[in-house]
């Protein structure tokens, strides 16, 4: 069994903004695994589904970004299932636009979801697929960036970032982190 978790903000003045991209790409992901009904469970969002012969939980944590290790940790004992069969998907200010990567442990890079299921946790080791967001422009603050809704061109490579981290998570899940890193990194 595998835990796919898409981080983000939960309500409606957060949607679709960068800092969503993990909701926005389990979204996706929802469909390719068969997961239509999404119930409260344990702190998140969760839905169940399967995948070239493995469960699959989705989940979408609903207690705020800084604060996902909670649920995660939670929904791990729930589901008896081990860090190293979870997947994290997540926005990434250092990844250009429009790209993704695939990766096994590592630290945190102050993004604060992260640092949150690292300290709940306990442990540094577990998948992580990055949605590049890129850079603030200018002088722009990063709060204001990532709490934003891509325009335009920005917009087309912000839905391809979450389509191509919903693929590399069926493709870790059914091939490793090997192929996916071949086919993404």
């Amino acid at each position: 069994m595998y835990l796919v978790v898409g981080l983000g903000n939960p309500g409606e003045e957060y949607a679709h903004t960068r800092h969503n991209a993990g909701f926005d790409a389990v979204d996706r992901l929802a469909e390719e695994v068969g997961a239509r009904y999404w119930k409260s469970e344990g702190g998140a969002l969760t839905a169940k589904g399967s995948w070239r012969g493995h469960d699959v939980v989705l989940a979408k944590p609903q207690s705020y970004m800084n604060t996902s290790g909670g649920p995660v940790k939670t929904l791990l004992k729930t589901y008896g299932v081990q860090p190293d069969h979870l997947i994290v998907i997540h926005d990434e200010l250092d990844i250009d636009p429009g790209t993704i990567r695939v990766k096994f442990g590592g630290g945190h890079a102050g993004h604060n979801g992260l640092r949150s299921i690292c300290d709940k946790l306990q442990t540094r080791d577990w998948f992580r697929i990055r949605c590049g967001i890129g850079r603030p422009p200018g002088r722009m603050p990063v709060v204001d960036w990532v709490l934003s809704r891509p325009k335009r061109e920005a917009e087309e490579d912000f839905a391809q970032a979450c389509d191509q981290a919903s693929q590399a998570a069926l493709l870790l899940m059914e091939h490793g982190l090997e192929k996916t890193q071949q086919q993404f990194n």
